[in-house]
Order: structure tokens, then C-alpha cells, then sequence
């Protein structure tokens, strides 16, 4: 029995074991993270966003934030392990060496008459007859009367002597780390213990693998589901207007499984006229398009009224129900609209490329979003290219606030934010009619909105000039600027209920062609992936030129210098068209932000070849570094001007305008100068 009892023991030690080992070293690294992390406000500090909720820390928020599965589940494991120690300890008996000299009270070699007085004295304090306790008998028989004897039976005292206890020589024993339940089976016993080992062993660990496999399945690695990307493919078109981007977002998978509710009908019908002026219907012949937005499929017709709801800010009278289903449309909002621009990205065209049109829609509609603004707001109208949209994300603008300051002939976004602090105060309080706390609000965020510069240059590997055919890199640093001062930042968006970080798409086109050559997402979050990042690429690049080790480290250095600075490298690869002059752009595009996108303008100028052979080019993901191309010193600024949005025009109004018009939408702050191939080293 006693055996049995200490194998169990020794099977709890050894469960203890096993988890303790990747659990000690897991929870300090994560106290050490966490003891590390630098607690710094990249959040927007005005009013509105204060008032969102989403970055008070409250007793609430911190308990959500804890409450990770990762966190949940290394507090589960310690409270096991604290479990299994306070077990171990109370059911493991301590093994003690006999000691019957120290048992009685006396010392090595008392004489006999000490050992019987001793006895005595003992005997009247704990023997049955004068002590009823039990715990009192146990230890008289099985200490003092055992002590007794080992000292003056002479064979006992022999064995004590010889072997250390009183019944000679003791065996070795051995337990193996088993419960006792698993070394006491009879037959019957013993089968149903098996099943239940397979069935814990094999058939549960398998039945969790089938569960995540078959869920797995359903999605991909940016937690989208593969029937979204089949549909989003599907409905992509070279020429989908802006206007049209939300028919096919609100196509995914995700939204066509939320619940239509029959409680919802009248909510959504009171949505519907709320909202009716930004659903594109033609006042014409509004009975009949109404009767056709309504015989849509029910999920369409509720996500679609939904976004609507959040960009003209009418989401306060959603009913509860609607309101939980309005927060899952705008959590899944972000990853679903980042899917649909990679896939506006695909090389689909006949030279590989893909389509600049739908992928700067996408982009914008995904600034809508984030700040609650309509996309009506984009049309332009009122000596406005741009609209009035990058207004209505600052706190407290609304359309009439914007034409009380176009009074004063600032029209444009980007006109304001050139004014200096006084006149703006000046402008917004005695012009505008807002408060000084409202306009301070304002002055907040306009410190937060991110000013992109792209830097471009591209080269080829060893060659002077570029030739047909050519594996060409392009090398872009685009450098983030912001009155604040910081680089990583958090953008205002205080309609938005959750975190969003902003992130930028920098896309290599051909507007003329509507073909984007190159693409890639940058975001200024990380500095230390970005530094490592920009650094293997630059050295990977300077080995490949042959240069030298110092030559290297300094290139490495600058390299890590402008990251330091708020920079970003862009690197991708191409191959070199046709021969002749192509006009290239590179669009520099914010999906949270509205107004702050970039856009630049250069010539690329191709040779006939002339070396002997040809590179060949396969494509590959993410930046590298090998080739390059060179520009055209030519510059042609006024074949470029700020391209305007759509949102207010179909597709056979934009036929009749020509096939080589694309417009985006987006106003750009700063754009940085055109490309010059001759000054390049």
C-alpha cells in the first residue's frame, strides 16, 4: 500500500515536472517583455477619441487586456502547479531514519536502567490505558515500545548496530511514476482503463486535430475565409469605379453568415431613409430602385445599410442587436478590405501586372471607414478637387463649417494645414463659430496626420542604362513626417470602436495603362524589424556590387540612420518593358487617413539592346534587392495633377471621359519632386 502511495506521488512529480519546464522559462520571458515595454501615447488626445473610450485605462480595460488566451492560459498552468505542490506535499510522507536513543530522550550508550526509566516516563504519558488519543497509542506502538525493544533485546540491538534498524538488513525498492489506480487493475477493471487511455491518448488528440483542420481550412493565414477570396476574385474588375468597390466588399463570406433577423426589418427600414441620399439610387426612378435594393440578398441589404450607418455617423439608432452585428462588420472591416486590395494587386494583366483603379478604391474606402466620413463627401465640387472628405474626419467639422471657411478661400485640405497655429485659431474660432477647447481638438489631430515623402530611384546591376528585358530594382524610401513628432502613431478615429493602426500601400504604376507594377504595404509601428529589415537588404545588395566590408558597413549605417529618422526601404524587382519613354507613378496611399496620400510622377527611359543575352525575371514576395533601372531626367509635372475621385460617376459616364483617366480620390499633402536618373551615382 505504501508503494502504491508513492508511485502516485512520484507520477504527480512527474506531471509537475513537465509542465513547470516550458512554463518557468515562458512567464519570464513574458515578465521581462512586459517589464521592457515602453509605455509611450501614440494616441490622438482630443476630446472625441477621449470620449470613445478606447484608450482610458479604466479597471475594465486593463482586465480585458490581461485577458489574452495566452495570459489565461499560463495563469490555469501556475494555479496547477501550486495545486500539485500543495498535493505533493501533503500526501508525501517525509521518510525519517530510526533513532531510539533520540525517540526516548536519551543519549548514545545510556545504560539500561536510563533506558527503562525513560520507558516508564513514557509509558504514563502516551500508553492506551493512560492516554485515550488514538494518534497518542499510534505513537507508543510504533516508536516508543519499537525503541524499547531495539535497545535492550539483545538480537534487535545487534541488528540496530549492524544495519541501523531493529529489524536488520532493509531492501531497495524501487516505484515507477504511475497512479495507483493503474497498479491495482483486475481484468474487467484493466480493459475499461484501456479504452480510456486510447481514448484520452489518441482518439481526443485526433478529434482536435480534425476540429482545427476542418476550421483551418476555411480560412487562410490573415483569418479570411478562402470562400471571401473566391468572391472577391471573382467580382474584381481593371475598370471598377470607387463607387462600386462597397457592391463587391460586402459580398464576403463573413457578412453572408451574419443573422437576418426578422426583428430587424423595421429597424433597417427607418436605416434605409436615414441613409437613402449615399445608397447611389436614381432619383428618377427611386420606387423602382428601391424595390430593387430591397430584392437583394437580405445580408447585402443589411451590411450595406450598416456601413452606411457608420460613414454618415447614424449608428445611435441601431437597435442592441443591430449594434453587436454593426461592431462585427467594422472589426472584420480592416482585414477584409486589406485581402481585397492584394487582390486588386494580383498580376493579372497580360504583362503581369495588376490594376491600379479598383486597388486605390479599396484603399479609400478603407479611409472612409476609419473616419466615419461618406463617401459623397469625396465628390469635388466647389473649386474643391478633392472634396470636402478630409475635412469631415477633423472633431467638430461639418459641412457647414466647411463652407463658412471656404468664405475665406481656403478650399482645399491642405491649405489649412499650411496655416500657422494663430491664423488657423483665428480662422476656426471667429470664422467657423467653434469653441476654443473645439478648435484646440482640432489643432490635436492636425498634429497627428502623417506628411509622406517618396524618395524613388532605380537601378540596374552593373549597367549604365537599362535595356529590354532587364531585371530592374526599384529602391523607395518613403519618409513619414508629423507635427507631433512622432513616427508611430495611432490615427484619430473616434467613430472607429476598436484599435486600428495605420498602415501605407506604395504602388509602382502606370496610370495611362491602369497597371501597377510593383506593390507593397509599409507600416511605421515596428523600428526594429523595420532597421533589420533595411539593413540585410542594403548589405545583401553592396555584396552583390562587389563592395568593400567598410563600404558595406557605411551604406548599413545610413541605412539605419533614416530608419531612425521615420524612413521606410522599399525594394522590389521588375522587368524592363519595351523600349521607349514610360510615365511612371508611384502612389504613396494612407488606409486610414484621408488626405495625407502621395503621389509621384517620372519619366523611364528604356534602350533597345544591345548586350549580348538576356535576364529573366521571377517574380517574388515581400522587398529584395538585386537590379535596378534608371530614369529620364525629363520632367512633366503638369501631366500629373492630383488625380481626383469618381465616387459621383458610373462606369458609362467614365467611358465617355476615355479609357486613360484614373482618379483615386485622395487629396496628397506633400509629394516629393520628380525622379532624376543623372544625378544618380
Amino acid at each position: 500500500m505504501a508503494a502504491a502511495e508513492e508511485n502516485s506521488s512520484l507520477f504527480l512529480i512527474f506531471i509537475l515536472t513537465m509542465i513547470a519546464l516550458p512554463l518557468v522559462p515562458y512567464t519570464i520571458t513574458r515578465l521581462c517583455h512586459a517589464a521592457t515595454k515602453k509605455a509611450k501615447t501614440i494616441h490622438c488626445r482630443c476630446s472625441g477619441c477621449h470620449r470613445s473610450g478606447k484608450y482610458r485605462k479604466s479597471i475594465y480595460k486593463k482586465i480585458s487586456n490581461f485577458s489574452t488566451w495566452s495570459n489565461l492560459t499560463i495563469l490555469l498552468l501556475w494555479i496547477v502547479v501550486i495545486f500539485l505542490i500543495y498535493y505533493i506535499k501533503l500526501s508525501s510522507r517525509e521518510v525519517q531514519v530510526f533513532e531510539p536513543y533520540s525517540i526516548l530522550g536519551l543519549e548514545p550508550g545510556a545504560s539500561e536502567n536510563e533506558i527503562k526509566k525513560s520507558y516508564r516516563r513514557l509509558s504514563i504519558q502516551y500508553h492506551p490505558d493512560k492516554n485515550p488519543d488514538p494518534e497518542a497509542h499510534t505513537y507508543f506502538v510504533e516508536s516508543i515500545s519499537k525503541a524499547y525493544q531495539a535497545l535492550t533485546d539483545p538480537i534487535s540491538r545487534e541488528n540496530y548496530e549492524k544495519y541501523g534498524h531493529p529489524d536488520g538488513r532493509q531492501g531497495f525498492q524501487m516505484g515507477i511514476a504511475l497512479p495507483k489506480f493503474l497498479l491495482n487493475m483486475d481484468g474487467a477493471s484493466g480493459g475499461i482503463m484501456l479504452l480510456g487511455i486510447v481514448g484520452l491518448c489518441i482518439l481526443f488528440p485526433l478529434m482536435i486535430a480534425v476540429i482545427y483542420l476542418s476550421r483551418s481550412s476555411k480560412y487562410t493565414g490573415n483569418y479570411v475565409m478562402h470562400q471571401t477570396l473566391s468572391t472577391y476574385y471573382y467580382f474584381m474588375k481593371p475598370s471598377l469605379a470607387p463607387s462600386k468597390v462597397m457592391d463587391v466588399f460586402i459580398k464576403a463570406a463573413e457578412y453572408m453568415e451574419m443573422p437576418v433577423r426578422r426583428s430587424d426589418d423595421e429597424p433597417l427600414q427607418k436605416l434605409f431613409v436615414a441613409v437613402r441620399s449615399e445608397l447611389n439610387l436614381d432619383l428618377k426612378n427611386i420606387r423602382t430602385e428601391q424595390a430593387k435594393f430591397w430584392k437583394q440578398h437580405p445580408s447585402l441589404v443589411k451590411m450595406e445599410l450598416l456601413i452606411q450607418a457608420h460613414l454618415t455617423r447614424e449608428s445611435f439608432a441601431l437597435t442592441p442587436a443591430l449594434v453587436k452585428d454593426y461592431r462585427h462588420m467594422l472589426e472584420l472591416a480592416p482585414r477584409l478590405l486589406e485581402e481585397l486590395v492584394k487582390i486588386a494587386l494580383l498580376p493579372r494583366s497580360p504583362n503581369g501586372f495588376g490594376w491600379l483603379r479598383p486597388a486605390i478604391g479599396v484603399v479609400e474606402l478603407s479611409q472612409s471607414i476609419i473616419q466615419a466620413v461618406p463617401l459623397s463627401a469625396r465628390k469635388a465640387g466647389g473649386g474643391n478637387s478633392e472634396g470636402i472628405a478630409p475635412f469631415l474626419q477633423l472633431p467638430h467639422f461639418t459641412e457647414a463649417t466647411v463652407k463658412k471657411i471656404a468664405r475665406k478661400k481656403i478650399r482645399a485640405f491642405q491649405e489649412l494645414c499650411d496655416m500657422s497655429e494663430v491664423e488657423r485659431a483665428t480662422l476656426l474660432t471667429q470664422v467657423a463659430g467653434l469653441s476654443e477647447e473645439e478648435a484646440r481638438d482640432v489643432e490635436l489631430v492636425l498634429e497627428m496626420i502623417p506628411t509622406v515623402e517618396v524618395d524613388i530611384k532605380c537601378e540596374t546591376e552593373g549597367e549604365e542604362g537599362i535595356q529590354e528585358g532587364d531585371v530592374v530594382t526599384m529602391y523607395a524610401w518613403v519618409s513619414l513626417q508629423r507635427r507631433s513628432g512622432l513616427t508611430a502613431a495611432l490615427p484619430h478615429a473616434p467613430f472607429y470602436p476598436f484599435h486600428r493602426e495605420e498602415n501605407f500601400w506604395l504602388l509602382l504604376a502606370d496610370t495611362a495603362s491602369n497597371e501597377v507594377w510593383l506593390s507593397q504595404k509599409i507600416s511605421f509601428m515596428d523600428e526594429a524589424t523595420a532597421i533589420t529589415a533595411a539593413s540585410k537588404a542594403i548589405q545583401d545588395t553592396q555584396e552583390a556590387l562587389g563592395a568593400s566590408p567598410k563600404e558595406i558597413g557605411l551604406a548599413v549605417r545610413e541605412a539605419v540612420d533614416r530608419v531612425k529618422k521615420g524612413s521606410r526601404l522599399v525594394m522590389g524587382k521588375f522587368q524592363a518593358p519595351s523600349e521607349g519613354n514610360h510615365n511612371l507613378t508611384s502612389f504613396c496611399l494612407c488606409d486610414a487617413w484621408i488626405g495625407c496620400d502621395s503621389k509621384t510622377s517620372f519619366k523611364l527611359k528604356v534602350l533597345k539592346r544591345s548586350r549580348a543575352g538576356t535576364r529573366t525575371y521571377v517574380p517574388e514576395e515581400g522587398p529584395v534587392a538585386e537590379d535596378g533601372i534608371e530614369e529620364e531626367e525629363e520632367e512633366e509635372e503638369e501631366e500629373y495633377d492630383d488625380y481626383e475621385s469618381e465616387y459621383s460617376e458610373d462606369e458609362e459616364e467614365e467611358k465617355k471621359k476615355g479609357k486613360g483617366k484614373v482618379a483615386n480620390g485622395a487629396a496628397h499633402q506633400r509629394a516629393s519632386s520628380d525622379i532624376d536618373s543623372g544625378s544618380d551615382d
